[in-house]
């Protein structure tokens, strides 16, 4: 298993994934205005669960990507969605977000996805972060823009196999001293 800990930010806590959260998670992404650009909700609070069972494995078969998965919790105490990275052995992750709709535009998304690129940066290694969206969504475009994030290049594009309809976006890991 892949070892996650619980990160903090004013607005939220990311908890690590745990099959347990599918019933809390189920009416969360069960919000039809998440899938305006892509997927679907999970069909049954048992497919989410079984999907959640697979992520905290924490790798892959092959063992070549480690998967990191956390919930956001509001203070509140609500759910409000995740954040996830898929850590490659070269240092870069692929990072994704989902909310739902009732907390966008609250800054959340800002503070959950900022939290992760810290932690990944920080504790796990990693030395860029992409991100790969919808052409089309201007809500998401403009969250990762406001992290820092920019166009990859028509390599990372190659690399990532992004699709026609699709952006890359990377943002590097801040540089260390040596």
């Amino acid at each position: 298993m892949c070892e996650t800990r619980t990160l903090h930010h004013p607005l939220c806590d990311l908890e690590p994934l745990s099959v347990d959260h599918a019933a809390e998670m189920f009416p969360v992404l069960s919000d039809p205005a998440i899938y305006e650009y892509e997927n679907a909700p999970p069909a049954s609070e048992a497919a989410l669960a079984a999907r959640y069972a697979r992520q905290v494995v924490g790798h892959s078969p092959d063992g070549r990507e480690r998967w990191l998965n956390w919930v956001i919790r509001r203070r509140t105490g609500e759910l409000a969605g995740y954040v996830q990275a898929t850590l490659h052995p070269d240092g870069s992750a692929y990072i994704g977000y989902e909310l739902a709709s009732r907390h966008w535009r609250q800054g959340l998304g800002s503070a959950a996805v900022a939290t992760l690129i810290g932690e990944l940066i920080a504790h796990q290694g990693v030395t860029r972060c992409v991100a790969v969206l919808k052409a089309r969504n201007a809500r998401s475009l403009g969250l990762l823009h406001k992290l820092g994030f920019r166009p990859g290049s028509p390599a990372d594009r190659t690399a990532w196999a992004v699709d026609d309809d699709e952006l890359i976006l990377i943002q590097p890991a801040p540089s260390r001293p040596a």
